[in-house]
């Protein structure tokens, strides 16, 4: 079975992006969290901004199947 890329509805502070991202790669939503603040903060804002925004519109929720 493929894993798939979805934005999550129960970890979320936003949207959701880096709480699927968190899941997907098997890492802490929270500290990817952290870096994105940190990049974010390190670029003046616009590239990291306008990737997540990208990301809002192109990554569906996840439908609440349970895998594992």
């Amino acid at each position: 079975m493929s894993k798939k890329l979805f934005r999550s509805r129960s970890d979320k502070k936003v949207a959701g992006i880096l709480g699927g991202l968190g899941k997907y790669f098997g890492i802490d939503p929270t500290i990817l969290r952290v870096l994105f603040v940190l990049l974010l903060i390190g670029t003046g804002g616009f590239p990291f901004a306008l990737i997540y925004l990208i990301l809002i519109f192109v990554i569906p929720y996840d439908d609440g199947v349970i895998e594992g």
